[in-house]
C-alpha cells in the first residue's frame, strides 16, 4: 500500500502569447513549435516515471502538453475546468508591460501589488482561483492517496502559483517571487491528507523560458 503520493504539477509549454508577453487567461491559445519542443524534451526525461493518473486544464496549451508528457503510456487524461488559468475578462490578449508600467491600469496591482488586486468586471480574483484549486485537490487528488503513487497535473502559471501559495501559506504580496517557467514542474507530496512542496520550478530542458510575467 502506498504511503506517499508524488505529484508532478507542470505548467504548459510556450505559446506565441507567452513569447509576446500577452495576457492569456482562459483564451484558448495553442502551443507554438518551441513549446512543443520543450514538452517533448521534458517527456524524454520523464520516461521512467510510472504515472498512475493524469489531469489537465481543458485549454489546448495545457492538454497538448499533458498528452506529450504522457507519451505512449496507456493512461487516460482527465480534463477538469477547475484547472483553468485565472480569467482576465476583456483584458485577455493585452500586453503585460502596459499593465505593469501604468499604475492606473486595472491589472497593475495583479502584477505589482497582488495583495491589493481587485479584478475588473468579468475577471477572477486570486481567492476565487485558490478556491477552485483547493476544490480540485480535495475532490480529485485526496481520494487517490493510498491508491496512486505518482500523479501528473498540467495547468498554468498563475493557477499553479495559487496552488503553491495555498499549500505553503504564502502571503499574496510574495505571489510573483516564485519563478515558474514554461514546462516547469513543481513537485508535491501527499501523505496523511497533507500536501507539501518538495521542489519548485524544475525544468528538464536547457535555459528556462518565461519564468515571470
Amino acid at each position: 500500500m502506498h504511503t506517499r503520493v508524488k505529484i508532478y504539477l507542470f505548467r504548459h509549454g510556450e505559446t506565441n502569447w507567452n513569447k509576446e508577453r500577452r495576457l492569456q487567461g482562459q483564451s484558448d491559445i495553442p502551443l507554438n513549435d518551441f513549446g512543443r519542443e520543450l514538452a517533448f524534451k521534458t517527456a524524454a526525461a520523464l520516461q521512467a516515471i510510472p504515472f498512475d493518473r493524469a489531469f489537465s486544464s481543458p485549454l489546448k496549451r495545457a492538454e497538448e502538453t499533458a498528452r506529450i508528457l504522457l507519451g505512449n503510456r496507456n493512461l487516460p487524461l482527465t480534463t477538469d475546468p477547475r484547472l483553468l488559468e485565472i480569467h482576465f475578462g476583456c483584458w485577455e490578449g493585452r500586453g503585460f508591460d502596459e499593465a505593469k508600467q501604468d499604475p492606473s491600469h486595472p491589472l497593475h496591482n495583479f502584477f505589482c501589488s497582488p495583495q491589493s488586486y481587485l479584478p475588473p468586471a468579468g475577471a477572477e480574483s486570486f481567492p476565487e482561483v485558490m478556491a477552485r484549486a483547493d476544490a480540485f485537490l480535495q475532490e480529485q487528488i485526496l481520494p487517490l492517496e493510498k491508491v496512486c503513487s505518482t500523479i501528473l497535473i498540467v495547468a498554468h502559471g498563475a493557477f499553479n502559483r495559487c496552488i503553491l501559495s495555498s499549500i505553503a501559506h504564502t502571503p499574496l504580496e510574495q505571489f510573483w517571487q516564485t519563478d515558474l517557467p514554461n514546462c516547469a514542474a513543481s513537485i508535491l507530496s501527499l501523505e496523511n491528507g497533507q500536501f507539501e512542496i518538495t521542489e519548485k520550478s524544475k525544468v528538464y530542458y536547457g535555459v528556462p523560458v518565461n519564468g515571470r510575467p
